[in-house]
């Protein structure tokens, strides 16, 4: 196993560090690596950026907007907020496993003495309030897995950069943002700064990994991560797209994850279809979307035309029936 530590601030390029040990470094088996942002919104790959941010808050206060390469829903980082990433050759594709990828963070605040433990889709939390959300993704056989971890971030910050959906709130019993979430500093009983923990989470997982050694980047593969900093998560397109056309949107919250759908709908035929949400899957929905093309907008056809695929690829933990209902009633 190999470690990384990220002395860089800059979103985009930790977010390209990240993807070039996920998709160019194969032969190394596993890869741990700790990230600290500048104030950044984190948005899921299947997110539509604009409905999720306060755009207008984000450009008055310069906090960065980047999106990665997983599914899940968007995250604020800043300077308090400390980012792990676990990229493992050893995980079952399309598993989505997150709590035994959480094992090492849960480790070191027992020795810290604080109880945390995972909960609900990809949480963890502190006496029920959530400090952590986790999202994967899978290449080629290959499993990531990364934890945004609150250590001590201006949640007042938070919740004016999110847009935190009705449905979301709703689904989940609660009033607002900052009810339901905690930072790792407030529940220490000896308080520390973000680096001390990132060290300890380091130490954490070397006596776990007893063979583990740090790997350092050659001056060919900086340039190369700063060229995919450059060319794919610095982009404006790869950041937010073009706003898509549509006649119809609709939006369908399951246990799983939101999917939201705007599709373009002529004398009851899907013209165009753009489908976004929070949801975690292993395929690219512009598979699916290029599928409803010419589909009669009614939940059989729709449904007929999914069964024609394993959606669940796609969808992970929504059952083909799910996935239609959320594009059409």
């Amino acid at each position: 196993m190999k470690y990384i530590v990220s002395h860089s601030n800059n979103p985009a390029f930790n977010i390209a560090l990240e993807a070039y040990a996920f998709r160019e470094m194969l032969d190394e088996d596993e890869i741990f690596i700790l990230w600290i942002n500048e104030p950044t919104i984190v948005i899921g790959k299947h997110q539509n950026a604009i409905e999720e941010i306060n755009k207008e808050y984000t450009d008055a206060h310069g906090i960065h907007v980047v999106r990665r390469l997983s599914g899940g829903g968007a995250v604020y980082h800043d300077l308090n907020n400390l980012n792990y990433t676990i990229i493992s050759n050893k995980a079952d594709e399309g598993a989505f496993d997150f709590k035994t990828f959480s094992k090492p963070v849960i480790d070191t605040l027992a020795k810290l003495g604080v109880k945390a433990e995972f909960t609900g889709r990809n949480d963890l939390e502190i006496d029920g309030k959530k400090f952590c959300g986790n999202a994967q993704a899978y290449y080629k056989g290959r499993m990531m897995h990364h934890g945004c971890l609150m250590f001590d971030v201006d949640t007042s910050v938070l919740a004016d950069a999110l847009k935190v959906s009705k449905d979301k709130i709703e689904s989940k019993g609660i009033k607002s943002v900052r009810a339901r979430v905690t930072n790792i500093n407030d529940e220490l009983p000896q308080k520390m700064d973000v680096l001390a923990f990132r060290d300890a989470l380091l130490e954490q997982v070397k006596e776990e990994n007893p063979d583990m050694t740090e790997y350092e980047f050659s001056e060919a593969e900086l340039e190369r991560i700063r060229q995919s900093e450059k060319e794919q998560f610095g982009n404006w397109d790869w950041i937010y797209g073009a706003a898509p056309e549509y006649t119809i949107k609709r939006s369908v919250r399951y246990p799983a994850g939101k999917i939201t759908t705007y599709a373009n709908v002529e004398k009851s035929l899907i013209k165009s279809i753009k489908i976004y949400g929070d949801f975690f899957g292993i395929g690219d929905v512009s598979d699916i979307e290029k599928l409803l093309v010419g589909s009669r907008y009614e939940y059989k056809d729709v449904l007929e035309r999914l069964k024609t695929i394993d959606t669940s690829n796609y969808f992970s933990r929504m059952t083909t029936e799910e996935v239609a209902k959320a594009i059409v009633a």
